[in-house]
């Protein structure tokens, strides 16, 4: 038997999970977000799945042109734009959209020719601080846009910095800057997260990009309630040894845990080599044939330990389940001191994905 150490996907709950963005924002188009390979869940498995939904974004070329090889024909968004002219053939001619957000990018457009003009997304920054046009510059950047023969139709689009605090009054501020600048310009508009399509109605505007909740999990990170979203992804593996040891024992490398009484430890067939994050030591929690316990020591590259106390049926070769049904990848994000994201993007090429529909086809 191979090392099992694997990542379950259900695509059902990924189309519940879509669902639920069109009973939130039942007015507005939905552009599923897949970039980073499906934030880690493997993009064209996850965009095939995601097929009823009216475009996809990516960050880059190359993962459009993966979506345009799996016979993907939705518009697909370039959410970083181009970051060469010579990419703009491609985007031409596999008809995808792009996101301006710097003068660089509009300089080339302003110079260049093409064969067919492509559809624009101006970004602004009404608050992310990070990539986009100045709100007192989007005017004049539209103005030379509408003068370019390569380019066909424009849209505005930015990007809510604080919607995951449903306490934040930031969100409302973003809000009413966009709606300031966008208000009599007649152009489709894209402003909702994941975060801003369940808490901020307002923000639904013409267009939704739906990210992290696709994949089941929670965009907030403050104290209210969690939405009902099914996890998509399960990461599991098995106890590969049950250990003995005594009052005053100690576990894994620098004996950073010592046993307070004779106890079981479990060995469990995952670590970092994995993906599995090594912040989650002493304390992470993981589920052993469905219950919860926690981690012990630290977690090393291939293996980390359990604590078994309790558990007077467990045997080697029983599952471990790290996140996903019933224990949301959140509560591991937080036990290791980041986000749900980096996790579902970590995971290596060690761990075999598994894609299963609702009556558990894979």
């Amino acid at each position: 038997m191979t090392r099992d150490v694997r990542a379950v996907v259900d695509l059902a709950a990924l189309r519940h999970n879509l669902a639920m963005v069109r009973a939130a924002a039942p007015s507005s188009r939905v552009m599923a977000v897949v970039k980073a390979n499906g934030y880690g869940h493997g993009l064209q498995e996850t965009a095939k799945a995601l097929v009823s939904a009216d475009a996809f974004a990516v960050s880059c070329l190359e993962e459009a042109l993966t979506l345009r090889e799996a016979g993907l024909l939705h518009p697909i968004v370039l959410l970083e734009g181009f970051f060469d002219s010579d990419e703009l053939r491609a985007i031409t001619t596999h008809r995808l959209d792009i996101v301006v957000h710097a003068d660089w990018q509009l300089q080339v457009l302003e110079r260049c020719r093409l064969q067919r003009p492509i559809r624009v997304w101006v970004k602004v920054d009404t608050g992310m601080g990070r990539i986009g046009f100045q709100p007192e510059r989007v005017g004049a950047v539209l103005e030379r846009l509408r003068a370019c023969s390569a380019v066909r139709q424009l849209r505005l689009m930015t990007h809510l910095a604080y919607a995951d605090d449903r306490r934040s009054p930031k969100t409302e501020e973003q809000l009413a800057l966009f709606e300031r600048i966008s208000a009599e310009l007649g152009l489709e508009r894209s402003i909702a997260n994941s975060a801003g399509i369940l808490a901020w109605p307002a923000t639904h505007a013409e267009w939704v990009r739906p990210g992290i909740m696709l994949y089941g999990v929670s965009p907030f990170v403050d104290d209210g309630p969690r939405p009902e979203l099914r996890p998509v992804m399960t990461l599991s593996s098995r106890l590969i040894a049950i250990q003995q040891f005594r009052r005053g024992d100690t576990v894994g490398y620098a004996g950073s845990y010592v046993c307070p009484e004779d106890m079981a430890v479990g060995i469990v067939a995952i670590g970092y080599g994995d993906g599995y994050p090594r912040h989650a030591s002493n304390g992470g929690p993981v589920l052993v044939k469905g219950r919860r316990t926690t981690i012990l020591g630290r977690v090393s590259m291939d293996m980390l330990c359990v604590d078994l106390r309790g558990f007077d049926d467990v045997q080697v070769n029983d599952p471990v389940v790290l996140w996903g049904a019933g224990l949301p990848v959140e509560e591991v994000a937080a036990a290791s001191g980041t986000i749900p994201y980096e996790l579902l993007c970590k995971l290596t090429q060690r761990v075999r994905f598994e894609y299963r529909d609702q009556h558990g086809e894979s």
